[in-house]
């Protein structure tokens, strides 16, 4: 069975930058502690903008500049950036919610029958959200949960929301201890 990590966004801008929250910060040591303790390969998105974001869609629905490349607020948090020193893993870049490389590099490896796929990470009832259910759409026999633990929305209510979108969609979620 081969075992993936996906580590969605854990990027400064979303933890105590400009779309930070004290839930995302929390998660930080639990993310850090399970990317040191997890045996397979790790993949780790980056939402990434340009200096253009307030022209976007995104930009015009959500009009706060983040992520914006090459600053600080686009980088990963420093202990999620140690934790991963020494492990094998894959930086991808996404413009958007869901993160069509991903796909890309987990065709590579296979079709998922034999996979467990694991997703922690920010904004559950954003990008993770998005990308779990892209995950399942593409890899439908393949096992992807999300560890509840390991993600935090941008509020609790619609973390919670997303969880249970997730739950309905098949995608296995553990026990949220922190709820």
């Amino acid at each position: 069975m081969k075992k993936i990590l996906i580590v969605v966004d854990m990027q400064n801008d979303f933890i105590d930058g400009a779309l930070g929250t004290k839930e995302a910060e929390s998660i930080v040591d639990y993310v850090a502690f399970k990317i040191k303790n997890f045996d397979g390969q790790i993949f780790v998105t980056l939402d990434t903008h340009g200096g253009d974001y307030m022209e976007t869609e995104e930009g015009k629905k959500l009009p706060v500049p983040h992520c914006i490349k090459m600053t600080h607020g686009w980088l990963l948090h420093e202990k999620v950036y140690q934790a991963l020193a020494g492990k094998s893993y894959k930086l991808l870049e996404k413009k958007t919610f869901g993160a069509k490389k991903l796909v890309k590099q987990l065709r590579e490896i296979g079709n998922g029958a034999d996979t467990e796929m694991e997703l922690v990470g920010l904004c559950t009832d954003i990008c993770v959200v998005s990308n779990a259910l892209l995950l399942k759409a593409f890899f439908p026999n393949a096992v992807i949960r999300v560890d509840a633990a390991g993600c935090a929305g941008v509020t609790p209510r619609s973390h919670k929301a997303a969880l249970e979108t997730m739950k309905m969609c098949q995608i296995d979620v553990s026990e949220d201890l922190t709820l």
